[in-house]
């Protein structure tokens, strides 16, 4: 008879390693089941707050980033100057996730290299799970564990919510993809600076996102992402990296993703299976951060789990999504709406790239993303920007302000 534990965590990635480690750390007996053979494609940034929420240490760091430079379709540039506020913090997902990973073993998880292959509940409502056993790409033996609680961390194709959930039941999306290379020694500047991220919003590169160059250090990660089926992104990537000067870098790796875009109305199933992650969809519209939340989604779950582990029932996995969406919903619905609204065509991404020029935006963009909450201190400014957002969008002469 298989073991029981008291969580099965699928998926190792910021989300379920967080997820494993704090269950662990709670006295919980939890195995964490991760392949461990790909990357999601990913620029890799954090905020500075991360450091200090998570405990990582700066050595995980592979950069710091103090600006960002928004480039609209024309070509025209606006630098973003971050300031003495914080930093946005880069990390290799090559070596961040492992190390996520050891952490939560250290805390007392099992560690399964493995795949999920099948999952059934038992008439005593543990659930039984049939994992593939792989190294590398290389599957070897099935075996069964057995769960009080499922966490499906297991990102946007999850394997868990297609076993468990409805099919309907599936976040929107849109199709990533980016190359890592080696970051060039001596480029010009106002081409390539290792301190700052690029976002090009142009229609060529993304019809309804955007493309990023990202410094790692030594590597950059360069990439795009879209909705549009039939938008070639392989041949957006290599565009970006011309405009870059990084054509002629060697090329490290390749990966491709979906990522979600706006979280489920529902993450569990009332029972014993809980959504965490990108597997039920927080990843920031318009922006398509997803490592921090992702962090703190795998923290509230395991609260979650943990509470429903105590009372012996699966009425607490709810608090996991109530709690993420007290924090950040209206953060998640004002960014969708931003997105809606300005990423449509070039002519409303020139404007959206015209408004960063102005620093109301610029200072609340930083606060809000640093702090990771709307900034309410200054409500003139919020009305400042308000009115300016409408002037680009109907394009109001600045003298009829």
């Amino acid at each position: 008879m298989p073991k029981i534990y008291d969580v099965a965590v699928i998926g190792g990635g910021p989300c379920g390693a967080m997820a494993a480690e704090q269950l662990a750390q709670k006295g919980h007996s939890v195995v964490l089941v991760d392949p461990d053979n790909r990357i999601k494609p990913c620029g890799g940034a954090i905020p500075s707050r991360a450091l200090q929420d998570f405990a990582i240490p700066e050595s995980q760091l592979v950069a710091r980033a103090n600006a960002a430079r928004i480039i609209a379709p024309s070509g025209k540039t606006v630098e973003m100057a971050i300031g003495d506020i914080g930093y946005v913090g880069m990390v290799d997902r090559a070596h961040f996730d492992p190390y996520l990973r050891k952490r939560a073993e250290e805390a007392g998880a099992d560690r399964l290299t493995a795949k999920l292959d099948g999952m059934e509940e038992s008439d005593e409502g543990t659930l039984d799970l049939t994992v593939v056993q792989t190294d590398g790409e290389t599957e070897r033996a099935s075996i069964v564990i057995r769960a009080r609680r499922v966490i499906g961390a297991d990102g946007a194709n999850s394997a868990v919510r297609r076993m468990m959930f409805p099919a309907a039941k599936k976040p929107p999306y849109v199709f990533a993809y980016h190359e890592i290379v080696e970051s060039p020694q001596d480029a010009e500047p106002e081409i390539f600076r290792a301190d700052r991220c690029d976002v090009v919003y142009d229609g060529r590169i993304s019809p309804d996102f955007y493309g990023w160059v990202f410094p790692h250090g030594g590597q950059t990660s360069i990439g795009t992402g879209t909705a549009v089926k039939g938008h070639n992104i392989r041949e957006a990537t290599k565009a970006l990296k011309r405009a870059a000067g990084l054509q002629d870098c060697r090329v490290i790796r390749r990966e491709g993703a979906p990522l979600p875009l706006k979280p489920m109305k529902r993450w569990d199933n009332g029972r014993n299976v809980l959504l965490a992650g990108d597997a039920a969809g927080t990843v920031a519209p318009s922006s398509g951060e997803g490592i921090y939340y992702a962090m703190l989604c795998g923290r509230l779950s395991a609260e979650a789990v943990h509470a429903s582990l105590l009372a012996g029932n699966g009425r607490a996995l709810a608090q996991a999504r109530r709690s993420f969406m007290q924090a950040h919903g209206r953060v998640f619905l004002i960014l969708g709406i931003m997105q809606m609204i300005w990423y449509r065509n070039d002519r409303l991404r020139e404007k959206f790239v015209a408004m960063c020029a102005d620093p109301d935006v610029q200072r609340l963009t930083w606060e809000s993303y640093l702090n990771k909450k709307l900034v309410r201190r200054d409500p003139l400014a919020h009305l400042r920007v308000f009115a300016k957002d409408l002037a680009q969008l109907f394009g109001i002469p600045a003298g009829q302000r």
